[in-house]
């Protein structure tokens, strides 16, 4: 068996033996097995936990750890070959779970397990954890008719292709395009670091001179800092128009038949279980009551932000044109003339802190963190393999030495994986008799490349990035729960997972944390009293036009899927903007094509989550403050009632339990320098 490192499930992936010609062999065993388990589990009808719920809670723990090595590769290290196993092995995964979850005979041992004497005596985190099975089975339309379920499970099966190929579209399209330049003029106003990154991406290419690519890093140094508009108009294009029907590639990565698939079959999958739409189907599983309810909340926060965000508009399109020379401001010039006029008002070069944030600095800092607030150390296991030279393996030791979590660290952009930040699960914990695993994360980011004689210089907004997976991380690795489905993040309800995230953001906005995180690249100064000075007056520069793009963001997301506007994508969008933005894109912007969250991710009618945990995580994160902010006895606490129970009970629940009373949605507002009248 073992001759498949895929199968080796109790340990860390063999990440150097994996090959894609293993995917589908691995997986032929494990279904195997897991069929095998719910055939037993079905003809015994066992009735009490150790019979019914532990095998088939080991069963799913083994695929789970298979495919979590293989969709791991995929996002970090795509090929041709690993992409085509991932989708057939995708294919096959969610087959398999259709079948498992619209299975009345298990679905009954479970339902009868419940009413058991000994059930109701069981460990609250078994008791949630079978619960929210049930739950699933329901929604999965194991109660459905025989044709409707047969429905329901084809529905999912093609959403999961769809998905995936809407993710490889913008992974593809993201990886075609790109800018060679050769007179360096062209690239006035980035720094030396910004430079050394583009000449690499060249090198790579057997090209002298420069290359520009929508790589992340890339689109940021150019909106930002580059001073030629017309690179800027021609970066803003290539980024606006992936995978869709305009730009340079117009057609050929073009998700919009995709899109109105995932649409439709979103909608059909809903009312097959009853709901009138993919919204009220997603509020099942999430804190919010109704869509009502979201959509209220969503447009209260635009209206308290948008004469803010309004003012802010017009100050930069004043500025720009009265000292850049721009006299129509247009949504490529918005970034540039942000970092202009943010420098003029309060002295914050953004290329002058950058130098002060090399990666390294960044960890070292990041680890001290941990340390000060959590007792934790993290110790570089070398002896771990990893998939590329950019990633590493740290074990998570408490204060007592014991290692008690892992989790790997991948940081840099490259070709072949996909962009922005992540956090996943690599392994969960396990307390199962002889059987016991620490839980394991990745935590995935996507700042600029180290290259010889240049280092990787972060923004601050990409250490609040770094911070921000590292909360979702830490609610994977100090769970107490056994139940794996329920651990951590798992069956945590959407609309709250953003709250140790979002929290964890605002310890980069506390000077002493920073100065540990800093170190000049060239003369090791930490980050000096007046430069910290200048960043926090400008953290709430342009705060409003920041929320109202979120808002922007959600409203697209529920009205799209409630379909109160139509399926068009684009109409909707634009009913949107005409409702909350301040920057309104050209007609041939294309936003819904790369918007992976809902289209290829876990936050399909539910991105306003980001803004729903918001309000928790702001109030959670005063709790720090009140007690001086680095303290040991509130982070226990937090980890204790929050981080530590995943979804053995309501998040609701875990908060008041931390904070001793509901959230304050003030406490958001304030978070983002609104005034006492907008609150």
């Amino acid at each position: 068996m073992m001759m498949n490192p895929l199968l080796d499930t109790l340990a860390l992936p063999r990440f150097d033996e994996i090959r894609p010609d293993q995917i589908a062999p691995a997986l032929d065993q494990v279904l195997a097995e897991h069929r095998a388990v719910v055939a037993r589990i079905v003809e015994g009808r066992p009735t009490d936990f150790a019979d019914a719920w532990m095998p088939l809670e080991r069963a799913d723990t083994a695929l789970a750890a298979v495919w979590s090595a293989v969709s791991h590769l995929q996002a970090v290290a795509d090929t041709p070959d690993l992409r085509d196993a991932y989708a057939a092995g995708q294919k096959r995964l969610v087959e398999n779970h259709l079948q498992v979850m619209q299975n009345r005979a298990l679905y009954d041992v479970l339902v009868a397990l419940t009413s058991t004497p000994d059930f109701a005596t069981r460990h609250e985190a078994d008791r949630a954890a079978v619960k929210h099975m049930i739950r699933d089975f329901r929604l999965s339309g194991v109660a459905l008719e025989a044709e409707d379920r047969a429905r329901f499970a084809a529905l999912s099966v093609e959403l999961s292709q769809l998905s995936t190929d809407f993710g490889n579209a913008m992974l593809d399209a993201t990886d075609a395009w790109f800018e060679h330049v050769e007179n360096e003029r062209l690239l006035a106003g980035l720094s030396d670091a910004d430079k050394a990154m583009f000449a690499a991406a060249a090198k790579a290419r057997n090209s002298p001179g420069w290359v520009i690519t929508l790589q992340m890093p890339h689109v940021n140094a150019v909106m930002s800092f580059a001073a030629d508009r017309g690179l800027r108009e021609r970066v803003y294009a290539a980024s606006g128009t992936r995978a869709s029907d305009q730009g340079p590639y117009a057609g050929r990565f073009d998700n919009s038949a995709r899109i109105a698939a995932i649409l439709d079959r979103r909608q059909e999958g809903a009312r097959l279980l009853g709901f009138p739409d993919p919204v009220e189907w997603s509020l099942a599983t999430k804190m919010a009551p109704n869509a009502g309810e979201v959509l209220a909340f969503l447009r209260d926060l635009a209206r308290r932000a948008k004469p803010a965000a309004e003012l802010e508009f017009a100050a930069l399109a004043s500025y720009a044109a009265e000292h850049l020379g721009i006299e129509d401001l247009q949504p490529w010039d918005v970034a540039y003339v942000a970092e202009r006029l943010r420098e003029a008002q309060f002295a914050v070069d953004e290329q002058a802190l950058r130098a002060h944030f090399p990666v390294e600095n960044v960890i070292a800092g990041w680890k001290n963190l941990l340390d000060r607030l959590f007792g934790i150390t993290l110790i570089v296991r070398p002896d771990v393999a990893v998939y590329h030279p950019d990633a590493c393996y740290y074990d998570v030791a408490d204060d007592q030495g014991q290692v008690f979590a892992g989790v790997y660290v991948d940081l840099h952009a490259r070709a072949g994986k996909r962009g922005g930040a992540w956090m996943a699960q690599a392994r969960p914990r396990l307390n199962d008799g002889n059987v016991q695993r620490v839980p394991v994360a990745y935590l995935v980011c996507n700042f600029a490349p180290k290259m010889p004689g240049s280092p990787s210089l972060l923004s601050h907004k990409e250490v609040v990035t770094f911070l921000h997976e590292t909360g979702h991380c830490l609610h994977h690795l100090f769970t107490q729960v056994d139940r794996p489905n329920i651990a951590g993040t798992n069956g945590f309800e959407w609309d709250a997972i953003e709250l140790p995230s979002q929290l964890m953001e605002d310890f980069a906005w506390d000077h002493t944390i920073l100065r540990d995180m800093s170190g000049h690249h060239e003369t090791g100064a930490p980050l000096s009293d007046e430069l910290f000075d200048r960043l926090v007056s400008a953290r709430h520069f342009l705060s409003g036009m920041f929320i109202v793009r979120q808002v922007e963001f959600a409203l697209f997301d529920l009205i799209l899927h409630m379909g109160t506007l139509g399926r068009d994508p684009i109409e909707v969008i634009e009913a949107v903007r005409d409702e909350v933005a301040v920057v309104h894109p050209p007609a041939w912007h294309r936003f819904p094509h790369a918007f992976t969250h809902i289209f290829a991710g876990g936050y399909a009618s539910g991105y306003y989550s980001y803004l729903w945990a918001e309000v928790l995580a702001a109030d959670g994160f005063q709790r720090f403050a009140e007690a001086g902010l680095v303290d040991r006895s509130v982070a226990a606490r937090f980890c204790t009632e929050v981080l530590s129970r995943g979804a053995s009970r309501p998040a609701a629940e875990s908060f008041r339990a931390f904070r001793g009373r509901d959230a304050d949605r003030r406490a958001m507002l304030v978070r983002h320098g609104l005034t006492a009248d907008a609150c």
